[in-house]
């Protein structure tokens, strides 16, 4: 991959994380999950982990500055010297344009930047469908990859169990916000040609390995 920085991009259930991960192990550099960096700075105590849980605990929105500070720290680490994959970062145009400048300041280029097109009743059912269980952790999708008993985990029988946020309402509002969030950075790193449309509705190995091939040469 001629590009040293992969962005991906997708709606909630269009498999952002499942893809980060495959191409993390394809090309050698770490994923970075803005979920998991958020959380490992508030539990180091950071200033900037315990602004973002100041804000996170009022059930507001962490500010870009927090964000955008949070994962410099973490892009500055010795693992992410030949490159690195963001998975959930950026999430509007000004830490777009943040990133931008980090990059070129660390001489690390122009990034290349994976949108997973997804159809929105494929989304539904994914997210509304998925299953965990609270033991193992497995992940099942009542739609796409039941268990082989109804509710019951197949490792150990345990009960599983769904988000409380994973309902048709809550996830149609997320999908809906994402939209308006979201459209702007999808326009911004199109108009740099910067932007790899894939289609997401597929099978995540088949995915996974087209990618790979498109992304080798890119």
């Amino acid at each position: 991959m001629r590009a040293q920085v992969l962005i991906f991009l997708g709606a909630p259930g269009a498999g952002k994380g499942t893809q980060a991960t495959e191409a993390s192990k394809e090309f050698g550099i770490p994923q970075i999950s803005t979920g998991e960096i958020l959380r490992e700075a508030v539990a180091r105590r950071m200033p900037l982990g315990l602004a973002a849980k100041a804000k996170m605990e009022q059930g507001e929105l962490v500010p870009d500055e927090v964000v955008c500070g949070i994962v410099e720290d973490r892009v500055s680490r010795t693992d992410c010297r030949n490159g690195f994959i963001l998975d959930g970062f950026p999430r509007t145009v000004a830490q777009a344009v943040f990133l931008d400048d980090m990059l070129e300041r660390r001489g690390l280029g122009k990034p290349l930047v994976v949108n997973l097109q997804v159809e929105s009743d494929v989304l539904l059912k994914r997210l509304t469908g998925r299953r965990t269980c609270p033991v193992c952790g497995k992940i099942y999708n009542i739609y796409f990859s039941p268990p082989r008993q109804d509710e019951l985990c197949d490792v150990d029988g345990t009960p599983l169990q769904s988000r409380a946020d994973d309902n048709e309402g809550s996830i149609r509002r997320r999908l809906e916000a994402y939209e308006r969030q979201t459209r702007p950075l999808i326009d911004y790193y199109r108009e740099r040609t910067l932007l790899h449309e894939t289609d997401g509705n597929r099978e995540p190995p088949v995915i996974a390995r087209d990618l790979a091939g498109e992304l080798r040469y890119s």
